[in-house]
């Protein structure tokens, strides 16, 4: 059984873990742009494209 303190870590490391891939993510996407790979309106494209997409669909089959 957990107690607080256990799932107060838990929580914690789930943030760090969270917080450090938003920070990958990020980066991958800001030197995409910068290096003309993608740009951001196409990024915000295929966001819009994907956010709309019902929850239950596989994007790689």
């Amino acid at each position: 059984m957990l107690t607080n303190l256990d799932l107060g870590a838990a929580i914690a490391d789930i943030k760090d873990t969270e917080y450090k891939n938003t920070l990958a993510i990020l980066t991958l996407i800001e030197l995409l742009i910068e290096k003309d790979l993608i740009s951001p309106e196409e990024f915000r494209n295929k966001a819009n494209q994907i956010d709309s997409l019902p929850s239950d669909y596989t994007l790689y089959k």
